[in-house]
């Protein structure tokens, strides 16, 4: 299983970086969706100080089509506030041979209803208080991104620290 995130036409260039870092520390790729509210070329993020940004598998695309295209096996989750079920409620893939994307949509608007509709099955939501304004981007990615990896035993990923003498 390879954990993949896709940001459709984010808009904030913070949480993109946020996100991408979360990425870095998860071995999960990125995929961005066009258009993106911001800058990424070469010289922008070294500005931004994303000094993990070469460690990062990042892809790029001019629609979310394009990516259903490139990964015709891959199992997409679509992750938005007005889904029926929760994302601790689905039970992902992780012990089989295929790549998990958790879809995420703009941080004013969200994906597209048409997109979530033809996918109703796999939208899932993270729960909140009812009519509060949705979780930070980069946190909602966060937390789905660990469920995912926790029902895969956190296979790949450190999960002892230690302390330091001194």
């Amino acid at each position: 299983m390879k954990l993949n995130i896709v940001l459709v036409e984010p808009e904030i260039p913070s949480n993109t970086g946020n996100i991408s870092r979360t990425c870095s520390v998860i071995d999960a790729r990125l995929h961005l969706v066009h258009p993106l509210g911001f800058d990424i070329s070469e010289k922008a993020v070294r500005r931004a100080g994303l000094d993990y940004w070469d460690e990062l598998e990042i892809f790029e695309y001019n629609s979310f089509n394009e990516i259903r295209a490139k990964y015709p096996g891959g199992v997409f989750y679509f992750c938005t506030t007005k889904a029926p079920k929760s994302y601790s409620s689905m039970e992902f893939p992780v012990r089989e041979d295929k790549d998990i994307f958790l879809v995420f949509g703009k941080e004013t608007k969200g994906l597209p209803e048409d997109l979530l509709k033809e996918n109703l099955e796999s939208c899932i939501r993270i729960p909140m208080k009812e009519n509060k304004r949705s979780l930070n981007l980069s946190n909602s990615v966060a937390i789905v991104a660990y469920e995912v990896l926790r029902q895969g035993d956190f296979e790949n990923l450190e999960e002892k620290g230690c302390l330091h003498n001194g």
